[in-house]
């Protein structure tokens, strides 16, 4: 910057006649005829300039002063700081210097009040000015240059005496200090920017440390809570009493029956269980092992028969799947022992049950050269055998009936003296049952084993073309074996009268039919036969509410034939009314409640049958229905589920535990000396909740198998008829009792952890502390990816840091391994990364034996949730263990067009039927349901379209339960920016979705899926609550 030294004197000039002189030397002096540059001059010699410029001057007219002011007014609006002290000490130095030699009276005298005034006006003014030009000339520079422009030339209005030259050099001389000025002025701003900058900068770094303390002092009050924690566990195990019980180590008898005396026919009749079974070698931790007698081997049939083929095979199939079978008869609990069914050598090679027309003669034939001999067992070769011990005792007679079922071969062991040998077979006189030690079970008219819903009909409509059929017709097998009781012949009456009676419902009842070709035995017993043939009587049944069952006659309380019926009628949903149902006795009688899927009516009730069959509802029927389809399909449908069930019997009979179930061994998909690479654990995360939700323990696995000898017989009833699943024992299962309230704190605290200690609190106290109905644990979070490596590890990244999380389970679904330089963040809890069998989404829910917790989170590999939505997800579980919880809901809509089919639908909606396995909440038994139990056809549609196995699930669990998924949240869909385009993205994977709900209704032979109206929110979402107080979530 460049700035000028004005010099020039005050000179007293005597001489009036020289005024006009000293004037225009005046005005020469003020036009700067004497200016010196400085070059860069600090702002103390700019003002010491100015100065200079005030006190040269001799004396000035008004005018001059006039325009000195504005001069000094111009230097002031130009921002140059430290001046305008120095311009108004000059000013009044200027006056002094024009007034002091007394020579100006006519000045004093004339303008002094003005002048004054105006020097006085011009202090006060000034800074003002300059103070507001100051903080204006930054963000309006060129306002500033425009507006103060005209003040500065008014100044210097008089230039009449200069030359153009001295103007020029003037005007050029302002412009370069106005330039000067101008970059003087940037610099300042570029300063003032970086200051900003710094500024900015430094507030960042402020924020940044505010919200590291408060991570901090967060994970200050987890690790807190987690010592809190920690102590109350080391005082639980100080004060522990009872240890906790594994599952317990195998307890074999080791040794063969010792050799007893035979047992008479009279003992044999008066047989029960305390009195003719061998209870030592069924120890409670035995697992009741079970031995077959191999009938290739030990074949105890008279010369002449032989076993049924088919039957021979399957039932060593079958029982080779079973769990209990051993192959040491010294382990074995009990033997068994296959007496039937028994057929001539020739025909028991024929696996068909329905005999060739060709053929109909040769059996004739061969019937009436056996007639009335129906005694095909050989006693001596039963006793012969060599594990009988003398009485027979813990040996199972198997009898089974599949072809001949009206032949008196069914009930071949009649009169014999079988010891102490149970009986299980199909046809029992009232002379020879045992209750509660023989056990009668249908005949095995099904399949070996696996699927067996092709063969059910539709659970609905509730209502079918007739309310009422029955098909049969009674053959007795002389005329002296026709039932002379009134009572019978009454109920045939009145059952023909309701079918011509003035009624809107149809009755089916024929009791005059061709028999079918298997029911022409002459050997036959008295019965009501079977008419038509199974397909025919199928097409019956299908269309009927209600089949009729009549018992059988000559004081049996059960017949093969009758079971028959009962089997054909629970197969295609007709429910079975069995009038007299006082005088016989239905399989499985000690476990199966029959009264939930059958009429049960004495014949007395005849008069009043049609009025009761009116006064049963849709919903009660179709209860029924499904119940009966329930037990047909896991207790009478195959050959397996006969085998199975007769062992489950048994076993339920003597209290012993069954086998645990077994788990899918994990497989690591890195080798055994392979050691994964590990990164730093995350810092920072978005999802990371500015909140303590709850402590950092150590894994903590449920405890298992802890109900072994209670659950069965507390919860049999249950087992046998509500889960349908009394062949196995599982870890934990969601139906579990819960304690009371206060057994929290009086003698059963053991694992709970009520909030507050049982005080309660809001958010504080509830962020510490589990609380609920359940002790502490723990949950599992499962992953299926698939090739989408670096989309994986940022998912399990942001797990790092989560409360009650035990293990991360990643299901590699890839035939390709991992990448060796793949880094694994380090979470703080396991991860194990599982090899599947083969690409399959039906390996998300593989019981894994690495997972170890009853909660299981299944989550995709994309999926982002934050670890409030999380445990609020595992909190609500806790609360509906059976169900599924989580958070993306669907829901299965009707098709209006074509009206009888399922569309799968995922618009927003106020009702819901479905929450997708993408995130959600499951119980771990779910998983062996799931790959073990549910029909192979619906895990085999999953992999055909690589699809719906989130649909099956919640299928199953509603099937189950009979109950609706729990939404949380109002998440409804997951969005993953930068993810790879899924499967699920494709129209084709969302017309799929419509087909397996419907191929899946086909299965189950109905919808399970049931709609719910709500979601679930943590209890203080949206309540207002005093300052001093949390909320039980932040965002929740």
């Amino acid at each position: 910057m460049t700035t000028y030294e004005l010099t020039s004197k005050c000179r007293d000039d005597d001489d009036d006649d020289d005024s006009s002189k000293a004037i225009s030397a005046t005005r020469k002096k003020l036009g700067f005829s004497q200016i010196k540059p400085t070059k860069n001059p600090t702002s103390e010699q700019f003002s010491n300039n100015v100065g200079n410029l005030a006190s040269s001057s001799t004396f000035l007219l008004i005018d001059e002063s006039e325009k000195l002011g504005k001069f000094q007014q111009y230097l002031s609006t130009n921002s140059l700081n430290g001046t305008a002290g120095t311009v108004a000490a000059s000013s009044s130095s200027l006056v002094t210097c024009l007034c002091g030699n007394g020579k100006c009276n006519w000045f004093r005298h004339y303008r002094m009040y003005k002048t004054i005034l105006a020097i006085l006006l011009l202090l006060v003014l000034l800074p003002l000015f300059a103070h507001r030009n100051l903080l204006n000339s930054d963000n309006d520079e060129p306002q500033l240059d425009m507006h103060h422009a005209r003040p500065l030339l008014d100044a210097y209005e008089d230039f009449s005496s200069m030359r153009a030259s001295d103007l020029k050099m003037r005007i050029e001389e302002l412009l370069r200090i106005k330039s000067t000025v101008s970059v003087e002025l940037r610099e300042l701003e570029a300063r003032r920017q970086k200051l900003q900058s710094d500024i900015g900068q430094y507030n960042q770094k402020i924020e940044e440390l505010k919200q590291e303390l408060m991570r901090e002092q967060t994970e200050l009050e987890r690790l807190k809570i987690s010592v809190e924690q920690a102590q109350v566990a080391q005082r639980e195990a100080v004060q522990r009493n009872t240890p906790d019980l594994a599952l317990p180590r195998t307890l074999f008898p080791n040794s063969l029956p010792r050799k007893m005396p035979p047992a008479s026919m009279q003992t044999a009749i008066s047989c029960e269980m305390h009195n003719c079974f061998d209870h030592s070698r069924c120890s409670l931790t035995s697992g009741f092992p079970v031995y077959l007698y191999d009938p290739d081997v030990y074949n105890v049939l008279k010369t002449g028969y032989d076993i049924d083929g088919f039957m021979r095979t399957t039932i060593k199939q079958t029982l080779g799947y079973n769990a209990h079978f051993v192959r040491d008869p010294k382990q074995a609990c009990i033997y068994l022992v296959l007496v039937g069914e028994a057929l001539l050598e020739n025909d028991a090679t024929k696996n068909n049950r329905y005999s060739a027309l060709e053929e109909e003669q040769k059996e004739r034939v061969s019937a009436r050269a056996l007639t009335m001999n129906y005694e095909t067992v050989d006693m001596a070769k039963l006793y012969r055998l060599p594990f009988w011990g003398g009485d027979g005792r813990n040996h199972v007679l198997l009898n089974f009936a599949r072809r001949n079922l009206n032949s008196r071969s069914t009930n071949a062991l009649f009169g014999q003296n079988t010891m102490r040998a149970i009986l299980v077979q199909s046809a029992f006189e009232l002379s020879q049952f045992r209750p509660n030690y023989d056990l009668i079970v249908p005949p095995i008219l099904g399949p070996p084993g696996g699927d067996v819903w092709q063969e059910c009909t539709s659970m609905v409509p509730a209502r079918r073309t007739y309310l009422l059929s029955f098909q049969g017709e009674l053959r007795p097998l002389d005329s002296s074996q026709q039932s002379a009781e009134p009572l019978d012949d009454f109920i045939l009456d009145h059952l023909l009268e309701m079918v011509r009676g003035a009624t809107q419902d149809k009755f089916l009842l024929q009791f005059k039919c061709i028999p079918a070709t298997e029911q022409m035995d002459e050997n036959a017993a008295a019965d009501w036969a079977l008419c038509g043939t199974d397909s025919s009587r199928k097409a019956v049944l299908k269309d009927s509410t209600f089949a009729l069952i009549l018992p059988p006659l000559e004081r049996r309380i059960s017949s093969t034939l009758m079971l028959a019926r009962l089997y054909e009628s629970l197969r295609s949903g007709a429910i079975p009314v069995i009038l007299g149902a006082d005088e016989v006795r239905l399989p499985y009688i000690e476990t199966i409640d029959w009264r939930k899927l059958t009429l049960l009516l004495p014949k007395a009730r005849i008069t009043e049958l049609h009025f009761l069959l009116r006064a049963i509802q849709d919903s009660d029927l179709l209860l029924m229905r499904r119940q009966g389809r329930l037990v047909w399909e896991r207790y009478l449908s195959s050959v397996q589920a006969t085998v199975d069930t007769i062992i489950a019997s048994l076993r339920d009979r003597l209290g012993v535990p069954p086998r645990p179930v077994s788990p899918v061994i994990a497989q690591s998909v890195f080798n055994s000396t392979f050691i994964p690479l590990k990164s730093d654990p995350p810092v920072g995360m978005e999802n990371e909740p500015e909140e303590s939700l709850g402590p950092i323990e150590p894994p903590y696995s449920s405890p298992a198998y802890r109900r072994n000898y209670t659950i069965l017989r507390i919860q049999s009833k249950e087992a046998w008829n509500d889960w349908v699943d009394p062949f196995y024992m599982y870890p934990q299962l969601p139906f579990d009792p819960i304690l009371p309230s206060e057994a929290k704190f009086l003698g059963s605290h053991m694992g709970f952890r009520p909030i507050g200690k049982g005080s309660g609190g809001a958010g504080k106290e509830f962020s510490e502390a589990l609380g609920g109905n359940h002790p502490r644990e723990q949950f599992t979070i499962v992953i299926l990816t698939y090739e989408r490596e670096q989309v994986l590890m940022d998912s399990l990244g942001r797990l790092y840091g989560l409360p009650y999380l035990h293990k991360v389970v990643v299901v590699w679904n890839s035939p390709k391994p991992p990448l060796d330089d793949l880094r694994w963040p380090d979470i703080g809890v396991p991860v194990a990364v599982v090899r599947a069998p083969r690409n399959s989404l039906n390996n998300r829910f593989l019981p894994f034996d690495v997972v170890e917790t009853e909660a299981v989170l299944s989550v995709d590999d994309d999926a982002h949730l934050r670890h409030d939505e999380i445990l609020f997800g595992f909190r609500v579980w806790r609360e509906h263990r059976d169900r599924v919880v989580g958070f993306p809901g669907r829901f299965h809509a009707w098709d209006l067009n074509t009206n009888h089919n399922w569309n799968y639908n995922s618009n927003y909606s106020c009702e819901l039927s479905m929450v997708l396995t993408g995130a959600a909440f499951i119980h771990k038994y779910y998983m062996y349901l799931y790959t073990y139990h549910l029909p192979q056809a619906i895990r085999d549609k999953v992999d055909e379209y690589m699809n719906c196995e989130d649909i099956a699930m919640n299928f199953l669990v509603s099937h189950i339960t009979r109950k609706p998924p729990v939404k949380v949240t109002s998440r409804w869909t997951f969005r993953c920016p930068g993810c790879p385009v899924s499967l699920s993205e494709d129209d084709t994977h969302f017309q799929e979705r419509h087909k397996c709900i419907n191929f899946f209704t086909q299965v189950f032979g109905y919808t399970p899926l049931l709609n719910t109206q709500y979601r679930a929110d943590s209890i203080l979402f949206k309540t207002r609550i005093p300052h001093d107080k949390q909320k039980c979530f932040k965002y929740i």
